[in-house]
C-alpha cells in the first residue's frame, strides 16, 4: 500500500476498540494480527478454532486479542459482548465459508451467513452503539452468468449453490437494515456507518479449510504425491489474503471519517485482483509446484460433482477511484508469499516464529 494510506490506517486504528467476529478463522486471524500491529484493542467473537492445524492456534493469535468463544446465532450473547466491548469499529467475518460444505449443511450455512449477519446488525440496533461497521460477504454473492467482464457492485445478487445464495441474501439483509435503521442520510443521528465488502478467492499462509486448492495442494506436495485438481479450467480472482484485508481496513477508516465521507462509503465494495490475475486453477497449481521446487498435479474432475462456478471476476474500479485502494501483489508474488509461510510451518517453526512471519508479511505489504 502507498505510504499515505498506511499512515491513514495507523491513525484510524491506534488505540481504538474493535469487535472482530470470526477471529478464529483464516481471514479473521490475519486481520486480528494486523489490527494489533496498528495498535487497536481487539475483541474477537467466534466459534472455537478448528483443531490443529489452524492459523489461529499455529500463530497463537489469541495473544493479539481478547477472545470470546460464542456463536453469532446467539443474539443475547452477541448483544452482551457488544455492550462490553464498546467498539469504535466492527468487522463481521464470522461465516460458514465453504461452497462444497453448503451442499452438506444447507440450513447451517443459511443460519450462520444470513441470520448471523442479521443478528449482528440487530445487536447494533438494540445497543445503539455508534461505530463503523464492515460486513464481509463474498464475490459469489452475484448472480454469476459466467461472463468475462467483472461484476460491479450494483449488479444483481444471486447464487447457484446455497453458500453463494447465502452471501447474496446477507447483502440484502445489510441493505435492508441500513435503509430501515441506519440510513446514511441520518448518520449524524444514529452514528452507525455500515458497508459491505466482497472479495475474491483469498490465499495465504495458514489456510487449512477442506476442499480448498491451496491447502489441498500443500498437503499433497508435502506428502510427495500428485495434487488432485477438480476443475483445472475454472477461473477465479486469486489474491493474497492481505489484499482484501487492506481494503476492509481502509473502508473502515473511511466509515469512521467525517459524516459526509462516512455516508458516501456506506455502500457495497469489491476488493479483487487485477483482471489479468484472475487465472485458471491450473495456473495456481503450476505456481505452487514451481515455488515448492518439486511436485506435479493431475486432473481429477468427477462428472456429476456439486456445481462450482467456472468463471468469476470482479470489477474493482469503484474502490480504486473512490477509496484509493488497488491490489499490490501480483499473482506470482501472492503464491511466493503463500508457499513461504507453509514452508516455515512444515519446517517446524513455532508459534512465535509464525506470528513474526505474519507480521513481516504485513509490513512488507504495507511498504509495497
Amino acid at each position: 500500500m502507498n505510504a499515505p494510506i498506511a499512515a491513514e490506517l495507523r491513525r484510524a486504528y491506534a488505540g481504538k476498540r474493535v469487535l472482530l467476529t470470526g477471529h478464529t478463522g483464516f481471514k479473521g486471524s490475519w486481520l486480528a494480527l494486523w489490527l494489533r500491529e496498528l495498535g487497536a484493542n481487539v475483541t474477537g467473537y467466534a466459534l472455537a478454532p478448528d483443531p490443529m492445524p489452524s492459523l489461529h492456534l499455529a500463530a497463537a493469535v489469541e495473544r493479539a486479542c481478547r477472545s470470546v468463544i460464542a456463536d453469532v446465532r446467539d443474539l443475547p450473547r452477541l448483544c452482551e459482548v457488544l455492550r462490553e466491548a464498546r467498539p469504535d469499529f466492527v468487522f463481521h467475518l464470522a461465516a460458514q465459508p465453504l461452497v462444497r460444505l453448503s451442499y452438506e449443511q444447507p440450513l447451517e450455512t443459511l443460519q450462520a451467513n444470513v441470520l448471523g449477519t442479521a443478528h449482528l446488525l440487530e445487536a447494533l440496533r438494540r445497543e445503539r452503539r455508534p461505530c463503523a461497521v464492515v460486513i464481509v460477504t463474498s464475490d459469489k454473492c452475484y448472480e454469476n452468468r459466467e461472463r468475462h467482464d467483472g461484476y460491479r457492485e450494483d449488479e444483481a445478487m444471486g447464487g447457484h449453490d446455497v453458500y453463494s445464495m447465502s452471501k447474496g441474501a446477507a447483502e440484502l439483509v445489510v441493505s435492508s437494515w441500513r435503509r430501515s435503521f441506519f440510513p446514511a442520510a441520518r448518520l449524524a443521528e444514529h452514528g452507525v456507518a455500515v458497508a459491505t465488502a466482497r472479495a475474491g478467492n483469498v490465499v495465504g499462509g495458514g489456510d487449512w479449510a477442506k476442499d480448498r486448492i491451496v491447502p489441498d495442494a500443500i498437503g499433497a506436495l508435502a506428502a510427495r504425491r500428485p495434487i488432485a485438481v477438480r476443475n483445472p479450467s475454472a477461473v477465479r480472482p486469486w489474491q493474497h489474503v492481505l489484499e482484501p484485508l487492506g481494503g476492509y481496513l481502509l473502508l473502515g477508516a473511511r466509515l469512521a471519517a467525517a459524516p459526509d465521507e462516512a455516508a458516501r462509503a456506506s455502500e457495497a465494495w469489491n476488493f479483487g485482483p487485477r483482471s489479468e490475475d484472475a487465472r485458471p486453477v491450473r495456473d495456481v497449481v503450476d505456481a505452487l509446484v514451481r515455488e515448492w521446487g518439486s511436485g506435479s498435479w493431475e486432473d481429477r474432475h468427477v462428472p456429476g460433482a456439486p456445481h462450482e462456478a467456472g468463471l468469476l471476476r470482479l470489477d474493482v474500479e469503484k474502490a480504486r477511484a473512490r477509496l484509493g485502494w488497488s491490489p499490490r501483489w501480483r499473482f506470482e508474488e501472492t503464491f511466493r508469499r503463500t508457499v513461504e509461510w507453509y514452508r516455515a510451518f512444515r519446517g517446524g517453526a513455532g508459534a512465535d516464529a509464525l506470528a513474526e512471519l505474519c507480521r513481516r508479511q504485513i509490513a512488507d505489504y504495507l511498504e509495497s
